[in-house]
């Protein structure tokens, strides 16, 4: 089974050098795509590693990079996840199980703080019980699967992948965790504050949530 990788990068983004080692584990046959923003020059990688190019929102770089994948299944990674040993073996169990499922990974923050466990808690009871997990959870779906539904929405200015969640969801499409964990930055945390940004993370959730909830329960009426 192919596996296409994709990474959104933002401008001047470093972050995805330290991951690059992380996904050594995959198979032979996978391929990494890293999508930059538009007008970015090409970065100095192996030629085994494809580029596109594609405008400065993060949907329309996955889009694009999602467009040119010759996977049967495409992984959404952003750049400074982490991923352990177990996490590559895991979603390769869970693909031959799952192959038509949206899959995607527990979330550890790299700060090991009591306040981040918090936060941890809630991403789990949130993708777990809620069905909402996000796109920092390392989202896997089959690349037809993901063509039906439209792609990443570019209409939306933040929460292109919650949106897109509740688009499979609608759609009948059920989601399932693959087992394993992903690390990823605290660093927004650490420099806009804990209380603001988590404040602001629930409320940009809950406001999109609501009209995509009440279209999941129209499609299941």
């Amino acid at each position: 089974m192919k596996l296409s990788v994709i990474i959104p990068l933002a401008c001047h983004e470093q972050a995805w050098r330290d991951l690059l080692p992380d996904l050594a584990a995959l198979p032979a046959e996978c391929e990494l795509i890293l999508a930059l923003p538009q007008g970015s020059a090409p970065l100095d990688v192996p030629s085994t590693i494809r580029q596109v190019s594609a405008g400065s929102g993060r949907a329309q770089q996955m889009n694009q990079a999602a467009g040119i994948a010759l996977g049967h299944q495409l992984w959404f990674l952003h750049a400074d996840s982490r991923l352990r040993p177990d996490t590559i073996p895991a979603l390769l169990r869970r693909l031959r199980q799952y192959p038509d499922w949206l899959l995607y990974a527990d979330l550890v923050f790299a700060d090991a703080s009591p306040w981040m466990r918090l936060n941890e808690i809630g991403v789990w009871f949130r993708s777990h019980v809620l069905g909402m997990p996000f796109g920092d959870q390392g989202l896997c779906i089959r690349r037809k699967t993901f063509y039906e539904l439209g792609g990443y929405p570019e209409n939306v200015m933040r929460g292109e992948d919650h949106v897109f969640v509740w688009h499979a969801r609608q759609r009948g499409i059920r989601l399932y965790p693959m087992g394993a964990c992903i690390v990823t930055s605290a660093r927004k945390y650490k420099t806009e504050g804990w209380f603001k940004t988590t404040l602001m993370n629930v409320g940009l959730t809950l406001r999109q949530a609501w009209p995509e909830w009440l279209r999941l329960m129209r499609h299941k009426a």
